[in-house]
Parts: structure tokens; sequence; C-alpha cells
């Protein structure tokens, strides 16, 4: 294939869609309120449940503080209530797990789409990635949570359903890829659509959120998700206080409750103020590629204009902003 086919192929890709955001127009403020009430409605229900219900919704509906109940959707926060929801999650954590957190929710920066490439002939399949996103973002350790699931798979095929994620013994074995896959942050989410109380959203740098608090967990997401890159807390998450990192962002790695989403969201707290995601830091290889697809002088757009990269599932046309390239 030629480079002017290639470029030709990839434009959509990249260009869409735009890197300003506009600021939200009567019907989708009316959409967030709308969320807003149906939130509260589901919850109330909920709440009255728990005492007959063990299940994970029902418990943390029953848990909610008036507060925590009645508060507006991130989106519609000032800075000052935002100033003041930080510092009650910073409280709450130090009470019930004995850390001092830093928490905080850096904005997007303004000229900035971010995406990942990823060298599928440099990958041995260590696994280095995944178990450095699980100490960054505090995920739960018993039952234990990944966002990153690394796949063992024949060489030559793409065939997903027949690719093996836990194997063993030294890598990379012979006749062997492996690919990390984990949340596409695609620029058309299905999972953002089917979220019916609009706690998932993509901010306009592309990384596509959770809002931990306002989670329902109805798990429609995850249903709607063709990655497997949504995961549900069926039980409260452990992690021992030792092992939480008190380096934390609202929208990332902040301590999660039991009954919500989450998934990867790009190291949000690190990139938004100019450092690199856990997983590439500790690649061994130099496997992993971080940056900002608007910059034509990135190392994310120098791969995608000179290399043979891949979509998963680009047929979806969900358009994803992590590739996966050849050398």
């Amino acid at each position: 294939m030629s480079t002017d086919d290639k470029s030709k192929r990839r434009l959509p890709v990249i260009d869409q869609p735009t890197t300003s955001t506009p600021p939200p127009s009567k019907d989708e403020q009316e959409a967030i309120v709308r969320a807003q009430t149906g939130r509260r409605a589901f919850l109330t229900a909920m709440g009255a449940a728990a005492a007959v219900a063990g299940g994970a919704i029902a418990t943390g509906a029953a848990s909610m503080s008036w507060e925590d109940f009645f508060r507006q959707h991130y989106l519609r926060l000032d800075d000052d209530a935002r100033r003041a929801l930080l510092a009650q999650l910073e409280a709450r954590t130090l009470a019930e797990h004995g850390v001092e957190a830093n928490i905080r929710a850096p904005a997007a920066l303004e000229g900035v789409e971010y995406a990942y490439a990823l060298n599928l002939d440099a990958c041995t399949g260590c696994r280095q990635c995944e178990y450095a996103c699980a100490a960054e973002n505090n995920t739960s350790r018993d039952p234990q949570m990944h966002y990153i699931h690394v796949l063992q798979l024949d060489a030559g095929t793409f065939d997903l359903d027949d690719a093996e994620q836990q194997y063993e013994g030294t890598v990379p074995k012979r006749a062997h890829v492996y690919m990390p896959v984990s949340c596409q942050q695609c620029a058309n989410p299905p999972c953002v659509r089917a979220c019916p109380v609009n706690a998932t959203w993509r901010e306009p740098d592309g990384i596509v959120v959770v809002d931990y608090d306002w989670c329902i967990g109805c798990r429609y997401c995850e249903a709607a998700c063709p990655y497997g890159a949504r995961h549900f807390n069926f039980a409260e998450p452990s992690i021992a206080p030792s092992e939480i990192n008190p380096d934390q962002g609202y929208l990332s790695n902040r301590i999660r409750p039991q009954g919500v989403m989450e998934k990867c969201h790009f190291c949000l707290h690190r990139v938004r103020e100019g450092r690199l995601p856990a997983c590439q830091e500790a690649c061994p290889v130099g496997a992993r590629h971080f940056g900002n697809l608007l910059d034509p002088t990135s190392d994310v757009r120098r791969i995608l204009d000179t290399k043979r990269v891949y979509v998963l599932r680009e047929e979806l046309g969900t358009m994803p902003r992590f590739f996966y390239f050849f050398d």
C-alpha cells in the first residue's frame, strides 16, 4: 500500500471528532437534568430495597449520604463545589483507609487529543504494563481487577476468540504474538450512548471517563463495549493501605466503591500534568507510545504516518484512539 493510500485510509480516524468542545447545548443540559432526576429515582428505589436485598447496587445506594444524593452532575459543578467535593473525598479516604490522598481534577488541555500506539512486533507479553497499571490506579487486589489484559495469539492471526489470556511460562514464546487490550478510548464510544444517567462521557482531550459517584451500576456500558474493557465491582474492592497510591484524580484512580463500573482512563491524573501513563513507563522494551494525535510532530502521529497500523474491530465504527502497529 502506498503512503498516499495509507494517508487517505487514516484521515477520517485522525480528523474526527474536532478537538474544540462547544458549551453544552440546551438539549444536552436538559439531558443532564433528566439523568440527574433518573439517578435519584433509581437510588431512592435501591435504598428502599437495601433493607431486604444484599446486592452491590443496593448496598451502595443505602450507604450514600444526603450530600452525595443531592449533588449536581460533575459537569455542572462550579470550581468551589469541585474543590469542596475533592476535600470531602480526601477526608473520606483518610477516615476509611488511613491514607492522606491528594485528589485532583486536572482539566483537559486545549489542542490535545490523546492516543496510544503499541508495537506488536516488540511486545513480549511480560505483563509489566498490566501490573504497573494496577499499582498506579488502585484497582482491587481481592477480587482482582486489571484494566489491561495481555492476550497471547498464534503468529499470523488476530482471532481474539482463540487468544489465550491465562498463559504461563517464559515469554515470548516462539510463533506467538502478544496484544495488550484495554479501553480503546473510542471517538464514537458505544458505552457513552448506553449509559442512562450520563455517568460516563468523552472529555475534550479524547479520554472516556466515569464518574464513580454518579454511576448506578446498571452495567449497560459493559454490555455495549465490544472490547471487554469495562469492569464492575461486584464485591467491596480490597487494597491494603500500604499499597494505595495517594496521587489520585477524581475521574481516574481514586478509591472506588462497590457496585460501580470502572475502566482505563489513560492515567489522566498523570498525562494532563505532563507525565506518561504508568503502563508506558513500565514497558521494558519500548513497545508503547503515547502522545497528542493532533500534533503532527508527535511520536503517535509519526507512527500512524509511517507504520502498518491495525485498529481493533475497526469495522464497528467505534473509531478507537488506541492503535496497534508493526515495524
